[in-house]
C-alpha cells in the first residue's frame, strides 16, 4: 500500500482513538471514585479493571473496521477525483493492465496535490456529556446513604429500644426461573415485581426480638418465618400477585403495619409474523418451482425450538392421500428474535393438478416446566383442477362437487379385507357380528346416497333374530339388528313392522300415521345420467349389504368395488344442479281475523322470566356498600378467591376491601372500594316497558273476556 494510504488510515485511527478517550475516561474514572467513596477499595479495583476491559473491547471493535478497503470506499466517497477507482491503489503497479496501471498513477498524483479530509470531526455535544456525567457521579461520592442491610448477628441488641417494635432492617432477594436469562437481585423495599415463578426470600430485622414472625397474604395463607441469629427469613415461590403483612408475636404491636404488594409478569407466549406469503391462499403460477417462506418470531425471554410443518394432499373423492412432514428450522438473529427463512422445492414434489400445499409455523419459548407455543395461519399452495365444461341455459345453480361424506366406501372396503385376512383369530360368532356391523355401516352410506335420489327414509326394524353384536356410538340405526329388505319390493311394504308404540317419540308417531315418501328437491339433484350410474351403486351396496349382513364378507367385496366404482363416475360428472327456490311464507289463516279466538294466545303474564343474578355474593355485597351496612366478608372472601389474582384490577380491589376492613369509619376507603366494585358488577338485564291497562273500559272488557272463556 503507497505511503500516502498509510499516513491518512493512521491518522484517521489517531482521530478515533482520542475520541474515545474523550468519552469514556471522565466517566469511568468518577464512577471508580464513586465505587472507592461507597463501597470501598477493592470494588474500586473491581470498578477500574472493568473500565479498562470495557474501553479496551470498543477500541479493538472500532479500529477492526478501519482497514485499507475502508479507506479507498472512503476516499471514493469524499473525494470525486478518485472516479471510484481507489481500489486500484491497493493492487500492486506491475500486476495492472495498462490502462488501470496509468488510472492508478493519476489517482496518485492527485492525492498527493491535496488529500480530502477523512478524520472525523470532534463530537462536541457528545464529549459536553461525558464530562457533565462525570460531574454528577462525583457530586454522588459526597453523598453518604444510610445503609439499610442487615448487620452481623448479635447487632441487634446494640439497636433495641423500648417502645413499639420497630423494623429495622430488610431485603428482600428475589431469583427469577432459570428459563428467563435474568440474574438474582436484591431489594432493600417489600414490594416487588417479578417474573412469574420467581423465589423469594425475606430477611427482617426488629428493634426488639419478637416470639414469632409470619407473612399473612390477602388469599389467607400465611408464611412462617424462621429465626437466623438477630434476623428472621423465609422463602416462597410467587406463581401469583398477592398481597400480604407482616405480623409478628411480641409484646409490643408493629409500628408501621403496612401492606406490601407482590406484582408478577407473566411469560408471554411467542409472536409470530409473517412477511411472506403475503395471502393465506395461493393458486399456483405458470413455471413456478419454489414457494418461499419468510418467518419473524420475537419471545420475552428467548425462543425454543421452531417447526414448519408441511401437509401434501393429493388425489379427490375417496383416493385423497396425506403426507406430512416437519423440519426443524434455524433461524438468525438474537435468543429473543428470531428470522426464519425457507424455500419449498416444488418441482422435487411432483404436485399433480388438484393438489394442495399446507405450511404452518410452530415456535415454542424456554419456559419450564412446560414451554408455551404458538402457532402460525395455514398457508395453501393450490394447484387449481382442470375446469369442467361450462353449459348454458341451465337453470338453476350449479356446483362442481359434490358433500363431503362422498368419502366412505373405499374404508368399508379396506374393513372388510381386514376382517377376511383376520377371520382365522376369531370364533365364528364374532367373525358374523363383525361381519353385521359392517353391514350396518354399509347400510347408512346406502341411505345417504339414497337421499340424492330422492328414496324414502328408512326406520323399521330388521326381520331377522338379533345377534348380540355391539353397535357403534352416534350410529342411530344401531338398534336395528337386521335390515329391512322389503324396501327393494315395490309398494310399501316397509309398514309391516312398526317400532313399539312410545308416548311423545315423533319417529313412532310418523311410523304409525304417515309414510315419508320422495323428496322433491332431492330427486331433482342430479342430472338423468348421474342417476342412472348412482342407481347401479346403490343396486351394489344392497348386495354388499345383503352379503355382509349374511356373514360372508368375501362375497360382499366384489359389490363394494363396483359400488366404488360407480360412486368414482359419479364424482366426476360435470356438474350437480340445485334448484333456485325462494322464500314462501306460511298461508294466513283467513277464519280466525277478526273472530276473537284466542286459542294458542300465550298468556302475557308468564311471558317474562325472572332474572337471577349471576353472582348472588358480589351483588348482596354491593347492596351492604349502598345501604351503609357491615357487608358479609366471609361471602366477599370466597367470591374473590375464584378471581384470577393476575388478573387487572384483582389485587386493587383486594387492597381497597382490605382498607376499608381495618378502618370502617373511613369514607374515602368505602368510595375506593365501590368505585373498584362497580365495573365488576353484572349489567341489568334488557327489560320491556309494560303495557297499558286501558283504563276502567280496558278492564271490563277483559274481565269479559275471561268470564265468556270460562268453562260453565
Amino acid at each position: 500500500m503507497n505511503r500516502l494510504l498509510h499516513s491518512a488510515l493512521a491518522a484517521v485511527r489517531g482521530r478515533r482513538r482520542a475520541i474515545a478517550l474523550l468519552l469514556a475516561l471522565p466517566p469511568l474514572a468518577a464512577l471508580t471514585w464513586l465505587a472507592l467513596r461507597q463501597v470501598g477499595t477493592t470494588a474500586a479495583l473491581l470498578t477500574a479493571a472493568a473500565a479498562v476491559l470495557t474501553l479496551l473491547l470498543w477500541q479493538w471493535q472500532d479500529l477492526r473496521r478501519i482497514q485499507p478497503r475502508w479507506l479507498v470506499r472512503a476516499l471514493d466517497a469524499a473525494d470525486p477525483r478518485c472516479e471510484d477507482s481507489a481500489a486500484l491503489l491497493l493492487a500492486a503497479a506491475d500486476t495492472l493492465p495498462p490502462l488501470a496501471r496509468l488510472q492508478r498513477e493519476r489517482l496518485l498524483a492527485r492525492l498527493a496535490q491535496q488529500l480530502p479530509e477523512l478524520r472525523p470531526a470532534w463530537p462536541r455535544a457528545a464529549i459536553a456529556a461525558s464530562l457533565a456525567l462525570s460531574g454528577v457521579l462525583l457530586l454522588l461520592s459526597l453523598w453518604s446513604p444510610e445503609k439499610t442491610t442487615v448487620p452481623a448477628p448479635g447487632a441487634a441488641a446494640e439497636t433495641a429500644q423500648s417502645g413499639p417494635l420497630r423494623l429495622l432492617a430488610q431485603r428482600l432477594d428475589i431469583t427469577p426461573p432459570r428459563y428467563t436469562g435474568l440474574g438474582a437481585s436484591q431489594q432493600d423495599g417489600l414490594d416487588a415485581r417479578v417474573p412469574q415463578g420467581s423465589l423469594l426470600r425475606w430477611q427482617l430485622r426488629f428493634s426488639a426480638p419478637p416470639r414469632a414472625v409470619r407473612l399473612r397474604f390477602h388469599d389467607g395463607r400465611t408464611l412462617a418465618l424462621q429465626p437466623a441469629g438477630d434476623s428472621w427469613s423465609g422463602e416462597t415461590k410467587l406463581d401469583n400477585a398477592a398481597l400480604y403483612r407482616i405480623e409478628t408475636d411480641a409484646d409490643g404491636a408493629l409500628a408501621e403495619d403496612r401492606r406490601h404488594r407482590l406484582d408478577t409478569i407473566a411469560d408471554q407466549a411467542p409472536q409470530i409474523r409473517v412477511e411472506a406469503p403475503d395471502k393465506t391462499l395461493s393458486l399456483r403460477e405458470a413455471g413456478q418451482d419454489a414457494w418461499d417462506f419468510d418467518f419473524r418470531a420475537s419471545d420475552d425471554y428467548g425462543l425454543g425450538e421452531a417447526v414448519l410443518d408441511i401437509t401434501r394432499a393429493q388425489g379427490s373423492g375417496e383416493n385423497i392421500e396425506v403426507q406430512q412432514q416437519s423440519l426443524r428450522l434455524r433461524g438468525e438473529g438474537t435468543a429473543r428474535e428470531r428470522r426464519y427463512r425457507h424455500r419449498i422445492d416444488l418441482a422435487a414434489l411432483n404436485l399433480a393438478a388438484g393438489d394442495e400445499l399446507i405450511v404452518r409455523l410452530d415456535v415454542s419459548d424456554k419456559r419450564e416446566p412446560q414451554p408455551q407455543q404458538s402457532r402460525s395461519a395455514s398457508y395453501i399452495l393450490r394447484l387449481p383442477p382442470p375446469q369442467a365444461d361450462q353449459g348454458v341455459g341451465v337453470e338453476g345453480l350449479v356446483r362442481k362437487t359434490l358433500p363431503a361424506y362422498f368419502r366412505s366406501q373405499r374404508q368399508i372396503i379396506i374393513d372388510t379385507e381386514a376382517l377376511i385376512a383376520e377371520k382365522p383369530k376369531l370364533s365364528a360368532e364374532a367373525f358374523v357380528d363383525k361381519s353385521d356391523e359392517l353391514g350396518v355401516q354399509q347400510k347408512i352410506l346406502r341411505l345417504r346416497y339414497g337421499q340424492f335420489l330422492g328414496e324414502e327414509f328408512e326406520s323399521g326394524g330388521g326381520h331377522g333374530p338379533k345377534p348380540a353384536a355391539k353397535k357403534e356410538s352416534g350410529d342411530k340405526e344401531a338398534g336395528e339388528e337386521h335390515e329391512d329388505h322389503a324396501a327393494e319390493a315395490p309398494g310399501h311394504d316397509d309398514h309391516a313392522a312398526a317400532p313399539a308404540k312410545r308416548f311423545g317419540d315423533a319417529g313412532n308417531v310418523l311410523a304409525e300415521f304417515g309414510h315419508t315418501h320422495d323428496h322433491a328437491e332431492a330427486a331433482t339433484l342430479l342430472d338423468p345420467d348421474t342417476k342412472r350410474i348412482l342407481r347401479v351403486a346403490l343396486e351394489a351396496m344392497w348386495q354388499a349389504e345383503l352379503q355382509l349382513r349374511s356373514g360372508a364378507p368375501a362375497a360382499a367385496l366384489p359389490h363394494e368395488y363396483k359400488a366404488l366404482e360407480q360412486i368414482k363416475l359419479v364424482q366426476q360428472a360435470s356438474r350437480i344442479y340445485l334448484a333456485r327456490v325462494g322464500l314462501e311464507l306460511p298461508p294466513v289463516d283467513e277464519t280466525r281475523r277478526l273472530s276473537g279466538e284466542r286459542k294458542d294466545v300465550r298468556n302475557s303474564e308468564n311471558a317474562a322470566n325472572v332474572a337471577t343474578v349471576p353472582e348472588p355474593q358480589l351483588d348482596a355485597f354491593w347492596q351492604a356498600l349502598e345501604r351503609n351496612e357491615a357487608p358479609d366478608w366471609a361471602g366477599f372472601d370466597s367470591w374473590l378467591g375464584k378471581r384470577d389474582p393476575n388478573a387487572p384490577g384483582t389485587l386493587d380491589l383486594a387492597a381497597a376491601a382490605d382498607s376499608w376492613r381495618r378502618d370502617p369509619a373511613c369514607t374515602r376507603c368505602r368510595d375506593e372500594l365501590r368505585g373498584r366494585l362497580w365495573p365488576l358488577l353484572p349489567r341489568a338485564a334488557a327489560a320491556t316497558a309494560g303495557r297499558r291497562s286501558g283504563g276502567a273500559a280496558g278492564k271490563a272488557y277483559l274481565q269479559a273476556l275471561q268470564a265468556a272463556e270460562a268453562p260453565p
